[in-house]
Order: structure tokens, then C-alpha cells, then sequence
């Protein structure tokens, strides 16, 4: 029963992280995005039940201090997330040598997709669980983001980009506002399992045996649901439309994910390997989006025809074993 002061310990932090967004500093921000992480560690390190205590001691903590909507929205959008990805991420079945078979990481990577979904459409639904109220808060956001991109100070109008008049560009970034979010929940998200892993793994207290990252393919059946995710985005409105949005932006963001991951695996070995590392992130930053297209176009075909399997089998043979497992 060790998990429950952890768990309880691990909530109250995450509370105080979200907390200190009041004080409207910038390492204020840093640390309320980082209030997933007490719990991913509780739940990692101790039990997957010490994350569900982490996710109700800081939901009451937050509701008793703050209102009971800011404990749902902590517990909805903050900590079940958490602990469900860290449940994922230990379950493991024995094999007939006694082994354990665990969880595959291409699988988390499609599950932390739709969770970053799911974030994102809890976010947008608690206030008021009404669709006009949301989409005329994401039009108040694009504009505001325009705003500061332009330089236009409030109440001033925003000049057109070229032939299109500026509402028409604030309608279609607010419309865009759910691919957008979810992809970027998604590399967060994908950055908070990472780095709670290590750090329970620092610390000797990870079940799990520290996999081959870079090997990480998403099972195909993701294909289908991005696919599905895609055409409700099309032809649905309201929230349906809205998490189709946020499902297809996150499941493109893993697939580039997955596409990253396989430069690592391919340059294993090679000489100038750090060098073609780091102008891959370089270029990412600097391509605007260019170069992330070209990874999740290969992810997407890695998963469809097994581009690495192939590779690993020419390579070594029929079997194409993997490399052995490394701490990247």
C-alpha cells in the first residue's frame, strides 16, 4: 500500500505545478507544463494505482482551493493522461520461456496520439460544453495570435495577407486550431514519457526494461484510424468534427515521430551519424514544416510496407534482428 502516500505526494505536486501559472512568469509556464510529470514518475516507479491517487488527490486539491471545474479540468485534461499512458507503458504479458512480452512502443506512440487528442477536446468542452462558446473562443485566440505575429495592437485592424482579408485567415487557423494542438500534445506528451522513464529508471525503479527507441513502428491499424479521424473532420461538425481534427493532427505528428525515430536507427553505426542527427533537427526547425512532411510521409509508408523490416533483413538476414537495446 507504499503507492498511496506516493500517489498523494505525487498529486499534491502536480497541483502546486499548475498552481504557480498564477504568477504569470515565464518559469511559471515551464513549471505548469510540467505537472503531467509527478505523476507519470508515481506511476512508473511505484504503480500504475499511485497515478490514479495522484490524479484524485490534485483534482480535490485544486477544486477545494481553486473551483471543482479547475479539479475536472486538472483531473481530465492533466493527470488521467498521465497515468494512462504510464499504465500502457508497463503492461506486459508472459511468454512461454517466462519472459515478459511488453507493450510495443510503436503501440504507446499511437495510444499517446489519441490521448493528445482526448486532451485537447476535454479542453475544449469543459468550460461550458457548448460548441458556439468554443469556436468563438478559438477565433478570439487566432486573432490574438495574429495580432502578435503582425504587430497589430488591440483594437486595430489586422492588415490582409495579400488578397485575403485577415477575418478569413483568423476563420481558418481557428478551424485548423485542433490539428494544431494536438500535434503539438502530442510531441509534449511524447517528451513527459520520455523523461519520466529516465528518471525512474535513474532510479533503479522501472519494471520495464529500457527498449530500443529508434526501433519504434505504429501498428497499421493506426493508418486506418487516421484515415477514419480524416473523413469525420470532413463531413462532421460540431465536437465529433472537432476530435476528428485533433485525432488526424496527432496521429500525422506521430507518424513524423516514428519517421525521426527511424534516422536514428539508420545512422546507427555511421560515420558523421551526430552530424546528420543534428541538422535533421536543425532542418526541421528552420523548413517550416518541410522536412516533417518528408518524415511522416515515411512513417506512414514504414508502418504501410515495413520499409526498415526490409532493410534489417537484407541486412542480416531473414530474421533482420534488431539492434541490440541502447539507452537513446
Amino acid at each position: 500500500m507504499n503507492f498511496i502516500p506516493i500517489g498523494i505526494g505525487a498529486g499534491l505536486a502536480s497541483a502546486l505545478l499548475v498552481a504557480v501559472v498564477t504568477q504569470g512568469t515565464g518559469l511559471a509556464l515551464m513549471l505548469f507544463l510540467l505537472a503531467p510529470v509527478p505523476v507519470l514518475v508515481a506511476a512508473l516507479g511505484w504503480d500504475h494505482r499511485a497515478g490514479l491517487v495522484a490524479a484524485l488527490t490534485g483534482g480535490l486539491a485544486i477544486a477545494v482551493l481553486a473551483a471543482p471545474l479547475a479539479g475536472l479540468s486538472f483531473a481530465l485534461a492533466t493527470a488521467l493522461p498521465a497515468w494512462w499512458l504510464a499504465y500502457l507503458a508497463l503492461l506486459g504479458r508472459p511468454r512461454e520461456d517466462g519472459s515478459i512480452e511488453w507493450y510495443p512502443l510503436g503501440n504507446l506512440l499511437a495510444w499517446i496520439a489519441g490521448t493528445a487528442a482526448l486532451t485537447y477536446l476535454a479542453a475544449a468542452i469543459l468550460p461550458d460544453f457548448n460548441f458556439a462558446s468554443y469556436e468563438a473562443a478559438s477565433r478570439e485566440a487566432a486573432e490574438a495570435v495574429l495580432r502578435l505575429q503582425t504587430g497589430t495592437p488591440e483594437g486595430a485592424d489586422i492588415p490582409p495577407f495579400g488578397d485575403i482579408p485577415a477575418q478569413d485567415v483568423v476563420e481558418r487557423l481557428a478551424a485548423a486550431t485542433p490539428v494544431f494542438a494536438a500535434q503539438g500534445f502530442t510531441i509534449i506528451l511524447t517528451l513527459y514519457v520520455w523523461m519520466s522513464a529516465k528518471i525512474v529508471s535513474a532510479s533503479g525503479r522501472l519494471a520495464r526494461p529500457w527498449p530500443f527507441i529508434p526501433a519504434t513502428l505504429m501498428p497499421r491499424g493506426a493508418m486506418l484510424v487516421l484515415a477514419g479521424a480524416a473523413l469525420a473532420a470532413a463531413l462532421l461538425d460540431g465536437f465529433i468534427g472537432v476530435i476528428g481534427l485533433a485525432l488526424t493532427g496527432g496521429l500525422v505528428m506521430a507518424f513524423g515521430i516514428q519517421g525521426l525515430a527511424a534516422i536514428h536507427e539508420m545512422t546507427l553505426g555511421r560515420s558523421g551519424r551526430m552530424l546528420i542527427l543534428i541538422l535533421t533537427y536543425v532542418l526541421i526547425l528552420l523548413s517550416q514544416g518541410l522536412v516533417l512532411l518528408g518524415l511522416i510521409f515515411f512513417g506512414i509508408a514504414d508502418t504501410a510496407f515495413g520499409i526498415r523490416q526490409r532493410m534489417r533483413a537484407a541486412r542480416n538476414g531473414p530474421r533482420g534482428p534488431l539492434p541490440p537495446n541502447r539507452t537513446q
